[in-house]
């Protein structure tokens, strides 16, 4: 095999407050053929997310930090192009967790096997994969979602939100939610079946905002948000609403740890459930929501966006404008053509 080049991307520095490209920078190393137990991917398709700001910070979590210097991990989708690991072949298509690089050597951990078929390879890292397996474990099982039930997403046109509301629909719930443009809102309610979406960017009061969508109050917020939202939908829950905490992207830059929402006597009064949730920890509802999502596309019933980048210097970037809210859908980075 003729010598490969790996372009990286770096972590060089801790973000203070938001994230920039000047927190990353791009190297460059050749590719050594792999060992005994490990394989070499060819990386195709890269995702960002919003839970990579918090592993950027030096603090203790439910997963380890980046460290300053190396590459950080990520979802990614790639072919096999060499392998001594006896449950991958040459030629593969594997999904897991990898580099921001444009190939990974990998002793197989995490990974496993995709079969390419009439969705995209790309959707294994959105609507087929962790964003769209969340938005089930979050409405299905932790928020127990009902028939009739009115819902109330965050942050609605994105990776996870877009699909949370389709599967509330899909589950007979009456669906709603905030995006923060016009053109998001209309996408909200054209193609991902939302009955009512607001733009919380130009709301003047987003609990008066909430209470005109939802007037007979939400009994399901799935918030992936956090900050004003979360405590305008708060006073907006009917009594025995359950919140299936998914993300609080809006206090994810904060350089200093923020009060919390006001109002949380509601909890009580209201007898109100709320719970965080790792979607990792349910593995049998993720595969389950994956066999259910497969049929559902291929029955027109599921509707996906991505926002595409093109190439490994283009992740940074694209990592910062997904984190500014500058994306519809899934935010993917296209490293090689398949």
């Amino acid at each position: 095999m003729p010598t490969l080049i790996n372009r990286q991307v770096r972590l060089a520095s801790r973000p203070e407050g938001w994230a920039s490209p000047d927190n990353f920078t791009i190297t460059e190393e050749p590719v050594r053929d792999p060992d005994d137990g490990e394989l070499l991917v060819r990386n195709l398709f890269m995702s960002v997310d919003p839970y990579m700001r918090g592993r950027m910070n030096d603090t203790k979590s439910y997963v380890s930090p980046f460290q300053i210097g190396e590459v950080p991990e990520a979802g990614v989708v790639g072919q096999v192009i060499a392998s001594r690991h006896e449950s991958f072949k040459e030629g593969d298509f594997v999904c897991g967790e990898l580099g921001w690089e444009t190939y990974s050597l990998s002793d197989g951990n995490g990974l496993h096997e995709v079969a390419p078929g009439p969705a995209p390879l790309s959707y294994h890292l959105g609507i087929l994969g962790m964003p769209g397996m969340t938005a089930w474990v979050g409405l299905m099982k932790i928020a127990a979602a009902r028939p009739a039930d009115t819902v109330f997403v965050s942050a609605a046109s994105g990776a996870v939100g877009s699909v949370v509301g389709q599967l509330a629909k899909i589950h007979g719930c009456r669906v709603t939610g905030c995006a923060g443009s016009d053109e998001k809102i209309e996408l909200c309610e054209r193609e991902f079946g939302y009955d009512a979406v607001f733009n919380y960017k130009t709301s003047k009061n987003i609990a008066k905002s909430i209470a005109g969508i939802c007037p007979d109050g939400i009994d399901v917020n799935f918030e992936n948000v956090g900050g004003e939202i979360f405590e305008a939908a708060l006073w907006n829950m009917r009594n025995f609403g359950r919140i299936a905490l998914c993300g609080m992207i809006a206090n994810y830059n904060d350089s200093e740890q923020q009060p919390g929402p006001r109002g949380m006597m509601l909890l009580i009064g209201r007898r109100l459930t709320m719970k965080g949730f790792i979607v990792t920890d349910d593995r049998e509802a993720c595969l389950e929501y994956v066999r259910k999502a497969s049929g559902w596309l291929a029955e027109g019933r599921l509707h996906y966006r991505e926002t595409v980048a093109e190439g490994i210097d283009r992740a940074p970037q694209a990592f910062v404008a997904m984190m500014q809210g500058k994306h519809v859908g899934k935010q993917i980075i296209k490293l090689a053509d398949v």
